[in-house]
């Protein structure tokens, strides 16, 4: 198990240090106001309205960094920090989630992939790693136990894929806002830099996430491989 905890451990460490600098990002960033005196939450409206999105509505959440787009209920949720900030982390956030709305209104195919991998990682994700070590118990040697580890291994690999197909998702959304701030002007030179490194690094939050989900697959299913030999 020595090889699980230094995995985890990593990973654990990696991700601390991404998302702090996320947020010394965001703090320094904040203090970047905006020319154009709007708000998160106008940026959000004229970037969707840009868009011929009128569907969508944009809502205050309670938290920081805690901004996301529900597309079951069609909200751009913005967290108190960029809903009524004026600076360029909070214009860059509040265009970031506008670009899943975009994807949303134009099925781009890998946010319909994960909006249909949500329900089934939701319940198989707490599950996958307790019928692997369940089956180790057992004995993989042993096929009832080979084939609850294996099952587990299924699970835990649509958690994988998830992580996987996040990706693509958030670095499109972050292209779709950077390029709808640039073409319409919506910054400075200044802001727009800004809003550029804080996307940077909140798209490298689900890269240290999605390599971590992939080495905890790595790691289990050669625990189960190998104790079948």
């Amino acid at each position: 198990m020595l090889g699980y905890y230094i995995i985890i451990g990593g990973i654990a460490l990696i991700s601390w240090l991404v998302s702090n600098k996320l947020k010394g990002k965001f703090k320094y960033y904040s203090k970047v106001h905006l020319r154009n005196g709007m708000s998160g939450a106008e940026i959000a409206e004229k970037m969707l309205a840009d868009h011929g999105i009128y569907d969508v509505k944009v809502i205050s959440t309670p938290g920081m960094l805690t901004d996301h787009y529900n597309p079951s209920n069609k909200t751009v949720n913005l967290s108190e920090g960029v809903y009524n900030q004026r600076n360029a982390a909070a214009a860059a956030v509040a265009a970031h989630e506008c670009g899943h709305a975009v994807q949303h209104a134009k099925a781009y195919q890998w946010l319909q992939l994960r909006s249909k991998l949500v329900p089934v990682v939701s319940v198989s994700s707490g599950m996958s790693q307790w019928l692997i070590i369940g089956g180790l118990i057992l004995g993989v040697a042993n096929n009832f136990g080979f084939l609850i580890a294996v099952a587990g291994l299924v699970l835990m690999s649509l958690a994988t894929i998830f992580s996987l197909v996040t990706l693509p998702v958030e670095y499109d959304a972050s292209n779709r806002a950077l390029a709808w701030l640039k073409n319409k002007n919506m910054l400075s030179p200044q802001e727009y830099d800004g809003a550029e490194d804080s996307l940077k690094w909140a798209a490298r939050t689900y890269l240290v996430a999605a390599i971590g989900s992939l080495a905890m697959l790595l790691y289990w299913a050669l625990r189960v491989l190998g104790s079948r030999n």
